[in-house]
């Protein structure tokens, strides 16, 4: 990762993060791509942060956060995808806002994710 790809893409990743209800900065970001905890995958015209999860049954690539232009987002899929394979993982998660279901062909809504601040 170059820190150009990343002053460059820093606001895709800023607006995700609105959605994201203050669990993460930016900076937050960062440290876990640094630190090899999260991968960031920059665009012309957009930014999309992995994850690769390990459950005890299965390994999962999650799509944590993405924006950016809709067009190049949706094309990167395919690129990910096939790289998540050769670390194992076996399927994806997306936690998104409902927009996304519209836009995202082959993936089936399975639950609802609740957020109240105490």
């Amino acid at each position: 990762m170059s820190s150009a790809d990343w002053d460059r893409c820093e606001p895709f990743i800023e607006a995700a993060l609105e959605h994201a209800h203050g669990t993460h900065s930016t900076n937050d970001v960062l440290k876990l791509v640094i630190k090899g905890d999260a991968q960031f995958w920059p665009y012309f015209d957009a930014a999309i942060v992995t994850e690769i999860i390990r459950y005890p049954q299965k390994t999962v690539l999650r799509f944590w956060l993405a924006g950016g232009n809709l067009d190049t987002l949706l094309e990167a899929e395919p690129e990910i995808i096939n790289w998540s394979r050769r670390w194992g993982c076996e399927g994806v998660e997306i936690f998104g806002r409902k927009g996304w279901v519209r836009a995202l062909k082959g993936y089936e809504p399975t639950s609802t994710i609740m957020v109240k601040d105490i």
